[in-house]
């Protein structure tokens, strides 16, 4: 398995195609706008290879010491058999001088999808990620960030969107309260 820097028109089909199935369509940012940052070397896009062909993909913002996975996903078809924890694995190793950290939707609040919810947050504590101390709203989703052997507070994390996205995007980012759920 390998990670393989996105390069041609038909890999960024591939990804793109991969991102609609996996992300319903409030979680995902305009694709345009990845491919931009991309470009511009505020994120990375890898194709995730495996036994001779595309199996996933991963998408991060990078901003200065912090890299957060802001994308990861495998073939329905592929998970299962191991290519999602070792595709973390390689990613967690590439990133590895950095505070490498993601977001998941909380499994603490009601929500219609919280097996899958609770399913993805075992497969990441299973993986080596640990819980962080921050609750947000990410364009109205309930989120919780995990961390790879690092620490990140809200203001570092909003500083990744702000940085890479701008105001449109990081307006829609929210700290919620610890003790209440509520806004802060």
């Amino acid at each position: 398995m390998k990670l393989k820097n996105v390069s041609t028109p038909f890999d960024w089909w591939k990804i793109k195609k991969l991102y609609k199935e996996a992300f319903p369509a409030n979680e995902r940012k305009p694709f345009a706008m990845i491919k931009k940052k991309h470009a511009t070397k505020e994120a990375d896009v890898w194709m995730i290879m495996a036994d001779g062909g595309f199996v996933g993909f991963a998408i991060t913002m990078n901003v200065k010491d912090r890299v957060l996975l802001d994308y990861f996903a495998i073939y329905d078809r592929k998970r299962g058999q191991g290519y999602g924890s070792k595709a973390l694995k390689l990613l967690q190793e590439f990133y590895h001088d950095v505070r490498f950290f993601l977001e998941i939707e909380r499994v603490d609040v009601d929500a219609e999808n919280l097996p899958d919810r609770k399913r993805r947050k075992a497969f990441y504590l299973a993986n080596g990620m640990t819980e962080l101390p921050v609750k947000c709203m990410v364009f109205g989703v309930a989120m919780e960030l995990l961390g790879y052997q690092c620490e990140v507070s809200f203001e570092e994390y909003f500083e990744v969107y702000d940085s890479t996205y701008g105001p449109w995007v990081s307006k829609n980012i929210i700290r919620m309260e610890e003790q209440t759920g509520e806004k802060q």
